[in-house]
């Protein structure tokens, strides 16, 4: 588990926080807690116990998701079209909810009657704080649903028990803050209040969602090969969602010079999506973009190897009893690379690492083998078994170097920010 998953888990639960159905509940939530004729050491009780009822909520999700799927089942979850599809109409229809096309209704019944159990429950007494903290989760949904799912889907590597501990980082950033105003209600009235900044807000997360609606119809793309969303046509459509963003970020800016109150401050964020679009549109003439390449689809299922000598190494795909013959015949070792689809850890390799000639150059030493483990077929499942069986795990990426007769000379786990460490990898592998 890599510390990057770590950090975007808990990144994504503070920018929860901010979401328009999550922020005007800060002050009506703490207000639960603001009981004085109760001591202080139960009401840090009772605040902790709340934030373990948002904590323990959202944790259940990536137990369940845990347990129906198995190791070798999140893998295929995580690149199964029709979840990527479900995923993609999810966050288009919470983009419409954030723009004020539609409404999404909340489960009301359901939060109602956990809101009742809560209040219900004797005053201070611990089950109503762990259930008014389930409660907030509930009524939270709509918000956080895309940030969940998103996160559930990037934990699905072939770990168990990778989705178990990124909910528990997004919970826990998630309920912090609340358990600290809870502590401290005071501090409740030095918060913003929800104004023009939050109707922006809306419009601008509205549009990261549909940004990120169109990479999950690109994972369902490049499984089930239709050959659509290819990386310019992912980039171009980000390109026109940060121009959508510096246009109504420019609404404001109009009304502030017709008004003749012009204030500098303002432009600053319509600067940096213009320049964020003039960036992600510099890609669309083949130019690497490392920062985002990962989350693209790459531009074709086998990518060149960047190589200092005159023939570029070729891939060998999803074929490892032909890359076994190919390594007797030219008495060379293979290296595999276990990868997937959806693999967003797998791009960025690709994109960073693969890309440079130092490194193209050692691993044209090898046969190369490209086995996908994550598609829609007999011959995906069989890889991922022979992958598990072999190497005693189904994360993604797998790196393996192995002579002609499938005999392990070493492997590599993950993804790497330095080459130079990946080289050593393969040198020390094929002098071994």
């Amino acid at each position: 588990m890599s510390a990057a998953f770590l950090w975007l888990a808990a990144s994504t639960g503070l920018l929860s926080l901010l979401t328009p159905c999550v922020f005007p509940m800060v002050p009506v939530t703490i207000a639960y807690f603001a009981t004085p004729e109760h001591s202080r050491s139960r009401g840090v009780r009772r605040a902790f116990l709340f934030g373990a009822g948002i904590v323990g909520t959202f944790t259940v999700l990536g137990l369940v998701l845990a347990a129906i799927f198995g190791a070798a089942g999140l893998n295929r979850f995580a690149a199964d079209p029709w979840v990527n599809l479900t995923l993609a109409a999810l966050f288009l229809l919470f983009a419409a909810n954030l723009f004020g096309w539609l409404e999404t209704p909340v489960p009301w019944r359901l939060a109602d009657a956990a809101d009742r159990a809560a209040r219900e429950s004797t005053p201070g007494s611990s089950l109503g704080a762990l259930v008014m903290g389930a409660t907030f989760t509930l009524t939270s949904v709509t918000c956080t649903a895309p940030f969940v799912g998103t996160l559930l889907v990037l934990a699905s590597r072939g770990s168990w028990v990778t989705p178990i501990i990124g909910m528990l980082v997004y919970s826990t950033a998630f309920a912090l803050p609340f358990v600290a105003l809870a502590i401290s209600p005071r501090a409740v009235s030095h918060l913003p209040r929800s104004g023009e900044w939050m109707r922006t807000l809306r419009v601008l997360i509205g549009l990261l969602e549909v940004g990120a609606a169109i990479k999950f119809v690109s994972n369902a793309d490049l499984v089930l090969g239709w050959g659509i969303f290819t990386r310019d046509v992912v980039l171009l459509a980000w390109v026109s969602l940060a121009l959508a963003g510096a246009a109504y970020l420019g609404r404001g800016l109009r009304q502030q010079i017709q008004r003749r109150e012009v204030n500098l401050a303002g432009a600053a964020p319509i600067a940096i999506a213009l320049l964020l679009a003039a960036w992600l549109a510099s890609g669309l003439n083949g130019r690497p973009l490392p920062q985002v390449e990962a989350f693209l689809p790459p531009e074709s299922p086998t990518p060149a190897l960047a190589s200092s000598r005159r023939e570029t190494p070729s891939w060998m795909l999803n074929d490892y009893p032909g890359a076994l013959a190919a390594a007797r015949t030219a008495r060379k070792l293979v290296f595999v690379d276990f990868t997937g689809y959806t693999c967003t850890n797998c791009r960025w390799m690709e994109a960073n690492v693969f890309s440079r000639p130092d490194v193209g150059a050692e691993l044209g030493q090898f046969v190369l083998s490209r086995l996908y483990t994550d598609g829609d077929g007999v011959i995906y499942e069989r890889q991922q078994a022979f992958q598990e069986k072999t190497f005693g795990t189904v994360a993604l990426p797998l790196y393996a170097v192995v002579d002609a007769d499938g005999k392990v000379r070493g492997t590599f786990s993950g993804l790497t920010r330095n080459p130079a460490e990946f080289i050593a990898f393969l040198q020390r592998a094929r002098g071994g």
